[in-house]
């Protein structure tokens, strides 16, 4: 497993070894209850590699589980703890994590070892963490300089930023102040980093960056003003360096900027992405996330971030409604978002909108109103998140005195499970609704720039699957619910006669005649997507079947779909999807990939039911069926 011992002078070690409290750490990053299997949402363990990095040379040994990445990690705890001395088990948590957080407490505490846990959801919540038998400290707030006290001391009155289980009661220390130098702060230890897809310690393809903490916004939904408060920002020799340890002239990788807001200081930035172009730092494909008013102060500086391999920019739009705005304390201008997209996109930049869905003053019909919002931006992407009342936020105390909470259940705390009502729609309102902005926004041209019927069902299932994918995040939802919620949402937008319209290119073949693909719940449930051509123009009508509709040339069963994306691990997808954008960002490493993709049995389990569900959905429908 990933260790790191001290190295140097043997004497001088053992000297500041026998000064430590704590001699030997093992750091665990609780990973989410369900994972998200998207690349871009993979934990780089950057939180406890900070923690690494600051006691690296008080302790003797430091140390990650291995299996970080899959179901094996709580086997691999037990072993480590079994076969070698650990002394402080120290573990991040996020609330979407938080189980997880103590199933690695139980597991450490059972072996003699004590353990201490920081991040978001202690911090917001020390008293309940600490009501676990698990649990013997909290660090709060931001936890480098607090950690290493603790390394050096133990639990004590004289550790700012702590509290911790002494004579059956709890100890608060002194609240320590955020780090106010972040220059100061050592960067991130990754080379003690478990092995994840082949790739270990500094050698992941996929890699974050924080060049600031805090935000100098206090949205009432986000819990980042709990943890770091204030904007605070690296200086760009600094941010650079690092950036320096993370370039790979051969290996494009995938560098998330996952700052609240990177633009905040526009003259910082541009610094930044000068030194990277006088270097020669650009081999990288880079996310990063802004407000709409920042792009539009960095307008002359997109040139540069898109030199630097600035890809994608994820912009916090939240709602089209200027109420909902104003309640939720987002300093957003509408008029600013359009003006901010353009900009984005004109520089060849992606741009991609966050909404969040579910506000206690919202409607239904209000609801509706964002996909088609985001289509009038021209968004190609966008993701649609469920208000989730995070503890220590403005927003969950609201919901609070609302009485709309519906779930204390930590493990559906991560944006895409509903958990919450609003005055007007109860939870599960909520959640087809979230699904039908999905629906409502979906790019229907991937279907309709297909040339043949084949291909056109293909990139339909591959739709639904996506929608069944962002409802497994969600482990209280039964089958027949995902698939009754899939399919309300589509009667909902069927219900608004949708008609989507492609301009062929001229090397794209012309429709003989109509296809007609039928989605199936069960008798009397079942959507049509019907395509058609007219000269150079496809159209895609999607209507709800009845008794005279046209014999279906495909149908595709809900309940099958389900059934698949149900067989298909979340650890599987993500192995899988991440060895996808190492392909994209390296088409060169397209066969050291695929070699990795075809030994793997799971693989081949999904390939063939995949293939079997594509079969079964391509037959012709039967007027008696």
């Amino acid at each position: 497993m990933p260790r790191v011992n001290r190295s140097g002078d043997k004497a001088s070690n053992h000297r500041i070894a026998f000064m430590s409290y704590f001699k030997h750490v093992c750091l665990v990053e609780a990973p989410q209850a369900v994972i998200t299997p998207y690349p871009r949402y993979i934990n780089d363990c950057i939180g406890i590699c900070y923690l690494a990095a600051s006691v690296q040379q008080d302790v003797d040994s430091l140390v990650i589980p291995e299996n970080y990445y899959n179901h094996k990690l709580y086997d691999s705890l037990q072993d480590l703890l079994r076969k070698q001395p650990v002394d402080l088990v120290a573990i991040s948590s996020m609330t979407g994590c938080f189980s997880n957080a103590l199933r690695i407490a139980e597991i450490a505490h059972r072996q003699g070892v004590f353990v201490v846990m920081g991040g978001f959801h202690p911090t917001a919540l020390p008293d309940e963490v600490l009501s676990s038998p698990y649990v013997d400290a909290v660090v709060i707030g931001e936890g480098e300089e607090t950690f290493r006290e603790l390394v050096l001391h133990g639990p004590s009155g004289k550790v700012s930023g702590l509290a911790y289980k002494e004579n059956g009661g709890v100890v608060f220390t002194a609240r320590r102040p955020v780090i106010r130098d972040i220059d100061s702060i050592p960067f991130p230890l990754r080379s003690i980093r478990p092995v994840r897809y082949g790739e270990k310690g500094t050698e992941y393809s996929i890699d974050t960056i924080f060049t600031s903490r805090g935000c100098p916004w206090v949205c009432s939904f986000c819990a980042n003003d709990i943890m770091h408060n204030k904007w605070r920002g690296r200086s760009p020799e600094n941010v650079v360096e690092e950036i320096s340890l993370l370039h790979d002239p051969k290996k494009k990788k995938l560098l998330k900027i996952w700052d609240a807001n990177f633009l905040t200081n526009i003259k910082r930035a541009e610094a930044i992405c000068d030194m990277m172009i006088e270097r020669g730092l650009t081999n990288f494909r880079i996310m990063t996330e802004t407000r709409a008013k920042d792009i539009i102060r960095a307008e002359r500086l997109l040139g540069k971030l898109r030199k630097i391999g600035l890809s994608r920019v994820g912009l916090g739009i939240e709602s089209p409604n200027a109420r909902t705005l104003e309640l939720m304390n987002k300093k957003n201008m509408l008029d600013d978002v359009e003006r901010a997209i353009t900009l984005i996109q004109q520089s060849g930049i992606g741009a991609e909108g966050y909404f969040v869905i579910g506000h206690y003053t919202e409607t239904a019909e209000d609801t509706v109103a964002y996909p088609e919002y985001a289509k009038s931006l021209g968004l190609k992407q966008a993701q649609f998140m469920a208000m989730t009342p995070y503890p220590g936020t403005r927003i969950f105390r609201e919901y609070q005195e609302e009485e709309k909470i519906t779930s204390f259940d930590w493990d559906l705390y991560n944006n895409f499970c509903p958990v919450v009502a609003t005055r007007y729609m109860d939870n599960r309102m909520l959640l087809q609704m979230m699904v039908y902005c999905n629906v409502a926004f979906y790019n229907y041209h991937s279907v309709l720039k297909r040339n043949s019927s084949g291909s056109m069902l293909i990139a339909l299932l591959k739709g639904f699957f996506s929608l069944c994918f962002l409802l497994r995040v969600n482990k209280s939802l039964s089958d027949d619910v995902i698939a009754s919620t899939i399919y309300n949402a589509f009667e909902l937008y069927a219900g608004s006669c949708p008609v989507i319209s492609y301009s062929c290119k001229s090397s794209e073949k012309m429709l003989s005649k109509a296809f007609v693909v039928s989605m199936y719940l069960s008798p009397g449930h079942a959507i049509d997507f019907v395509i058609g051509q007219t000269e150079s123009v496809r159209t895609l009508s999607i209507v709800r079947r009845s008794g005279d509709s046209p014999l279906a040339d495909a149908v595709i069963r809900l309940e099958e779909v389900v059934d698949v994306s149900g067989s298909l691990s979340m650890d599987d997808l993500m192995r899988l999807f991440y060895r996808g954008e190492v392909i994209r960002n390296n088409p060169d490493r397209i066969a050291q990939q695929l070699v990795s993709v075809t030994a793997d049995r799971h693989f081949w389990r999904a390939l063939r039911r995949l293939g079997l569900l594509y079969l079964h959905s391509s037959r012709k429908e039967h007027r008696s069926g």
